[in-house]
C-alpha cells in the first residue's frame, strides 16, 4: 500500500500535441507536452502519465522523441502508455525516460505480453490500462474495450483485472467511457471493485471535475493514485489545491 495517495496529471496525446476530450472524443487542443510536464513537476506532481492516445489505432509506435524531451525535463516519475505492444517497445520507453509503462489493449489481446515484461522488467513497472464502458449484463457491469475505447470486447471488466493481476501486472489504471472528460466524477464502484478483487494499487481515471470527486475516489474507491486531466489543463485546479483539500480530510498526501 501507498504510504500517500499520488496526484498524477495526464497528458493525452495526439499528433505531438496535449489534447483532451470527452468520452474519449471531440479532442480538442490543450498545450505542448514538454512545456506542461515541466510546469506539472515543477508544481508538485507525484508522478506524471504521457498517454499516446491515437498511437494503437493508428498503428504505430509511441512518439519516444517526446517522450525523451519530457523525461528530461521533469523530476518526477513518468509513466508513458500508446502503442506499445511488444518488449522492445517497452525497453525503449524506459530507456527514453519513462519510469513505468501502461498497456492496455496490447495485454488484452496477448495477456503472454504482460507475464513477459513482469518477468523481463519487474511488475512495479507494468502498468494494465482497462477502459471500460457500462454494460449491464455482465457480473460488474462494466465491459473491457480496446482499440482506445473504440472496440467492445464482451469481457468483464474486474474478471480481466483480475487475470492480468494474476499475470503480474504491478497497477490497474480503470478509465470510464461514461465518466471520462464529464467533469461529473469518477467511477467510485469500478475503482473500489478492481482494488478489492486484486488487492493492487489502482489509479483512479475519467472524470474529475470537483475537489470531492478526488476525495471520493481515495475513500470510496480505495484508488492509490488519482489521475486527471482538464482540471489541470485548463485551469480550474493547481495541483497544490488538491494536495491541501486532501489533506484538510486526513487523507495522506506528499505536501
Amino acid at each position: 500500500m501507498d504510504r500517500f495517495v499520488r496526484i498524477i496529471p495526464c497528458l493525452d496525446m495526439k499528433d505531438g500535441r496535449v489534447v483532451k476530450g470527452i468520452h474519449f472524443v471531440n479532442l480538442r487542443d490543450a498545450a505542448d507536452p514538454v512545456e506542461t510536464a515541466q510546469i506539472y513537476s515543477e508544481s508538485g506532481a507525484d508522478e506524471i502519465a504521457l498517454l499516446d492516445i491515437t498511437a494503437t489505432v493508428e498503428k504505430r509506435r509511441t512518439m519516444f522523441e517526446v517522450v525523451r524531451k519530457v523525461a528530461a525535463v521533469i523530476k518526477v516519475p513518468l509513466t508513458v502508455g500508446g502503442g506499445i505492444s511488444r518488449l522492445e517497445d517497452i525497453e525503449e520507453a524506459l530507456s527514453s525516460g519513462a519510469s513505468s509503462i501502461s498497456i492496455s489493449t496490447a495485454a488484452f489481446r496477448n495477456p503472454d505480453l504482460v507475464r513477459q515484461a513482469t518477468k523481463k522488467f519487474g511488475s512495479s513497472r507494468i502498468i494494465v490500462a482497462i477502459d471500460v464502458d457500462v454494460n449491464e449484463k455482465l457480473p460488474s457491469q462494466r465491459e473491457v474495450y480496446i482499440d482506445g475505447g473504440r472496440t467492445a470486447t464482451g469481457k468483464d471488466a474486474v474478471e480481466f483485472a483480475r487475470e492480468m493481476a494474476d499475470s503480474g501486472a504491478g497497477q490497474l489504471l480503470p478509465t470510464s467511457k461514461a465518466t471520462d472528460g464529464t467533469r461529473e466524477g469518477y467511477d467510485i464502484a469500478l475503482i473500489r471493485m478492481m482494488a478489492e478483487t486484486t488487492g493492487l494499487p489502482v489509479i483512479a481515471s475519467g472524470g474529475a471535475g470537483k475537489l470531492l470527486h478526488f476525495y471520493q475516489a481515495a475513500v470510496e474507491g480505495k484508488a492509490s493514485g488519482l489521475l486527471a486531466a482538464s482540471v489541470f489543463h485548463f485551469g480550474i485546479f493547481s495541483i497544490r489545491q488538491v494536495k491541501e483539500y486532501l489533506q484538510a480530510k486526513d487523507v495522506a498526501v506528499n505536501l
